[in-house]
């Protein structure tokens, strides 16, 4: 069985990539700035969740780039060392798995006190800065999973770069959306310290999804 013609790995990558994608949208990093930007602007909710969406696909759309990078690097070595890409896939997820999940267990929980709201400036620049802010820095830890969809062809990438953008924005939106209706922002920041843990392990097991359907 080849690597690429097992539709149940595909829907596990598919499937791990929503998944990994909601959870790495629990940073607060994801939803806090549109909580506390809105609250300063007097946003409606409407206009907080446009802004979340628009940031969350220019996320996605920056981190699709930087993917579509690694996967033509991996593809070019795959070409001189025949089979090496599912193998390096599996490793790539085992040791983003790892870190993840290392970090997490280090990690010491520590008081969080919530940051003021931000000084009221224009709404234009208060949403392209949302946007921008989330466009400069892709999701880093969504990268291993283009590489191990890679061997699936151009429309299975293109298929996990939808479930990136649905995850995102999805966990964007469910987060920004508790904490504006006014849940604690401390317990949301507490449970998000479990987001290292929960996508560490989820990695490594995408890993050995990958690495037990190879020959």
């Amino acid at each position: 069985m080849s690597f690429g013609s097992d539709p149940s790995i595909m829907m596990s990558l598919l499937g791990g990539g929503f998944v990994a994608a909601f959870l790495h949208a629990a940073l607060p990093t994801h939803w806090l700035p549109f909580t506390l930007v809105g609250r300063a602007q007097g946003w409606r909710p409407s206009r907080i969740l446009a802004a979340v969406a628009t940031a969350g696909l220019a996320h996605i759309v920056s981190t699709a780039v930087v993917g579509a990078l690694i996967v033509a690097a991996g593809l070019a070595l795959d070409h001189w060392i025949d089979g090496l890409l599912p193998h390096l896939a599996a490793v790539l997820l085992f040791l983003f798995g790892a870190f993840y999940l290392t970090r997490a267990m280090l990690r010491r929980a520590a008081p969080v006190d919530a940051p003021a709201p931000p000084a009221a400036v224009s709404d234009r620049a208060a949403f392209l800065g949302l946007i921008a802010m989330m466009a400069v820095s892709p999701g880093e830890v969504l990268l291993p999973i283009y590489l191990s969809t890679a061997p699936q062809g151009l429309a299975a990438l293109a298929l996990l770069t939808l479930m990136f953008a649905l995850g995102t924005v999805a966990g964007m939106a469910v987060f920004t959306a508790l904490a504006s209706a006014g849940a604690s922002l401390l317990r949301l920041e507490r449970w998000a310290r479990y987001e290292g843990a929960v996508l560490g392990a989820a990695l490594i097991l995408l890993g050995l999804v990958v690495a037990t359907h190879q020959h």
